[in-house]
């Protein structure tokens, strides 16, 4: 099943439906095609995320890992399949719980090269306080560099009751974060937005 990409949009990461354990999801390209699929386990007493190919899960891409337990300001380490460190991503604990999403995206050598942080005033703080709100108020982020604030990338959550997807548009090229490192963060997100929505 195809799905269409919203304008300027190269990247979708769809939630698989009717997954009991854990999640899943399905990463398209402009075309509708499927790219990528991304599995988080279940029952982990910490976060393990892969991004593959495809569905049978044999060429695996990257993988996502929280580096504690139980941590307020979660780190995940992104890494190839044989262990390279390729970066991390770090949310803010507090300023993500109460007020609005944010991250920071690190290099390989720990060196900070963006923020993904959630748009809007009122909107974030509703979804935090008020049952089922986020169904009528779609997330929606922007990737800015951080050696100058210049917006990379946006990520949109599609409006639908049911599904939740998380389209990806690109702006500008980074060498300090490609494609594949902007699609680990963007299911990260998806894993952990999705579960709270």
């Amino acid at each position: 099943m195809g799905i269409k990409a919203g304008p300027g949009e190269i990247y979708t990461v769809r939630r698989k439906i009717l997954k009991i354990f854990g999640a899943a999801f399905h990463v398209y390209d402009a075309q509708g095609s499927v790219v990528g699929f991304c599995k988080q386990k279940a029952f982990k007493l910490k976060e393990d995320i892969r991004l593959f190919t495809d569905e049978s899960c044999s060429t695996e891409l990257l993988r996502l890992s929280a580096r504690q337990m139980i941590d307020f300001g979660a780190t995940y380490d992104v890494t190839t399949p044989q262990g390279d460190t390729i970066g991390s991503l770090r949310r803010k604990g507090l300023k993500s719980s109460f007020v609005r999403d944010e991250w920071l995206v690190f290099d390989e050598s720990g060196v900070e090269v963006a923020t993904i942080r959630e748009l809007g005033s009122i909107a974030p703080i509703a979804r935090r306080y008020m049952d089922n709100i986020a169904v009528f108020l779609p997330q929606r982020f922007e990737v800015l560099r951080s050696s100058d604030g210049a917006r990379i990338a946006t990520l949109r959550q599609h409006f639908n009751p049911f599904v939740y997807r998380l389209g990806v548009a690109v702006h500008e090229d980074d060498e300090m974060l490609d494609d594949l490192m902007l699609l680990g963060a963007t299911c990260l997100i998806a894993a952990i937005e999705g579960r709270q929505n």
